[in-house]
């Protein structure tokens, strides 16, 4: 396998390893019907979530607010994601990584994957109004509109930029958080979603040079899979630097202390470096590391500041 000029060289992954990979078919309908939703996709977009409501009100909310918030973004997101796969279901059937998905394998019809998608949206629009306010019904339904009409039907298959636009929709979650609270966005909320903008095509990027045959195979544009990897590596850097200028622009504005401020410069130190000695270990199992790092970089990231807040 290779990425440009430069090799990428396959190596062995440890099972599990990797959140947006190849899975075994789902073996109940029930199962099959999870699985449409991508729920490890899920709990990556609520890590986020809970800890910017913390910020939000300055202190542990309501706990019937977090849960409905929680609901309701996850029956958001979950229905974003089905559609993403009723949509994408060609293209599934020609990656190695996802011909497992329930509509490949004709686990469930197209139809009714829609359908349940539609009802998933409908529900998580309702559920958020009632429990929180239009504001947050809004901003996740926004999401959901921009992740299906500008990056599933539009950028995807047509332009390298594609996860970088489509990417915004990812970083919604602080804002439907942030207005759960307080019905309103302010400065905060809007450093938060510029972090997590800049976050996702580095994070994405890493899962896509090892899938890069696949994404050519399916003749989907995925940047590490139509340019050489040191360019790619070099967008990954970028990225990464504007990332950790946005997590410590918000000390300052959001009055933050030392808990999050060393763990957001370790952090983001870590980050960039991994960026780097991927730049020179051009390897699967390099790009790999720094995909899994993203994840555990959000999570303890977005802990921190919850610790902060509270303590």
């Amino acid at each position: 396998m290779s990425v440009g000029s430069r090799p990428i060289v396959p190596s062995r992954l440890a099972p599990g390893g990797v959140a947006h990979g190849s899975r075994k078919p789902a073996t109940s309908t029930i199962g099959s019907y999870i699985a449409l939703t991508k729920p490890r996709i899920i709990e990556l977009l609520l890590i986020t979530t809970v800890p910017t409501m913390v910020l939000a009100e300055g202190a542990w909310p309501s706990t019937w607010l977090v849960l409905i918030t929680l609901i309701g973004g996850t029956l958001a997101a979950g229905g974003a994601n089905a559609i993403n796969m009723y949509v994408d279901r060609d293209i599934d059937r020609l990656m190695k990584r996802t011909q497992n998905r329930p509509l490949v394998t004709g686990a469930i019809a197209p139809r009714n994957a829609l359908i349940f998608a539609l009802c998933l949206e409908v529900a998580a629009f309702a559920v958020l109004w009632v429990g929180a306010n239009l504001l947050s019904a809004v901003l996740a339904l926004s999401a959901t509109a921009f992740y299906v009409g500008v990056y599933t039907l539009w950028l995807k298959r047509t332009s390298r930029q594609n996860i970088v636009i489509g990417g915004a929709a990812g970083a919604v979650p602080v804002l439907v958080g942030w207005s759960a609270v307080t019905n309103s966005l302010s400065l905060t909320p809007w450093v938060l979603f510029a972090a997590m903008f800049f976050w996702t095509p580095p994070h994405f990027w890493a899962l896509a040079i090892k899938y890069a045959d696949d994404y050519r195979a399916a003749n989907v544009p995925m940047l590490p899979a139509v340019v050489p990897f040191d360019h790619a590596v070099r967008q990954m850097i970028g990225h990464t630097i504007a990332m950790v200028a946005c997590t410590l622009l918000l000390i300052p504005v959001a009055d933050l202390g030392a808990i999050y401020s060393v763990t957001a410069v370790v952090l983001g130190a870590a980050f960039l470096a991994s960026t780097i000695v991927l730049a020179k270990r051009p390897t699967a199992a390099m790009s790999m590391r720094v995909f899994g790092f993203s994840i555990t970089y959000v999570t303890v990231l977005f802990g921190a500041m919850t610790v902060d807040v509270l303590l």
